[in-house]
């Protein structure tokens, strides 16, 4: 039970999928502030979905039938596919969260897929696998949503004209990075 949830925190802080390997920039760099919490939680339900889907997949069909080499012809169309779905399943139960205009930023977040290939490389179970996606979920949701009052406080400063927009953007980003770096002395193995 320790192992998931050292596993659930270093998904969530010290190996962030967006931080760490730079994967799902583009919904970040995209989102607004209206958006946050929509694209944060359907963020989080994709991975934790095409996660658990993607690792039981490998495992019960494409390994045993000896089909490894196919995983990102699997995982690819597993992710694309289950986008509109969980968008209109999360529509119903969350009527007050705007969820229209989120199909592009899901499908360009390459966090979901390489969430499904980690999975698949490293074989520690489903549970493991579980607590990965639910943390790499988290994670981004938690970066999206610093980033984004970083975006708010930064509108109404004095920044230099060069700095205007997407650079001022990607300094933050890269603060943003070195203040999670800071996390990395916080589980030792």
């Amino acid at each position: 039970m320790t192992e998931l949830v050292l596993t659930l925190v270093s998904a969530a802080l010290l190996n962030n999928f967006v931080l760490h390997w730079p994967l799902g920039v583009d919904p970040l760099l995209a989102g607004n502030r209206r958006q946050v919490h929509a694209l944060g939680s359907a963020t989080l339900c994709m991975m934790l979905v095409v996660g658990v889907v993607g690792y039981v997949i490998w495992h019960g069909l494409l390994v045993p039938l000896h089909l490894e080499a196919l995983r990102l012809f699997v995982f690819l169309p597993l992710s694309v596919l289950l986008i509109a779905p969980l968008l209109k399943l999360l529509a119903r139960c969350l009527p007050n969260l705007p969820f229209d205009g989120l199909w592009p930023l899901l499908l360009g977040n390459a966090g979901v897929l390489g969430l499904a290939l980690i999975n698949a490389q490293n074989d520690q179970g489903l549970l493991h696998a579980t607590a990965l996606s639910l943390g790499a979920g988290l994670g981004f949701w938690l970066v999206l949503s610093l980033f984004c009052d970083l975006r708010e406080r930064t509108a109404d400063n004095d920044i230099p004209l060069p700095f205007r927009g997407v650079p001022i953007d990607l300094i933050g980003a890269g603060l943003i990075a070195v203040i999670f770096l800071g996390f990395s002395g916080l589980i030792k193995t």
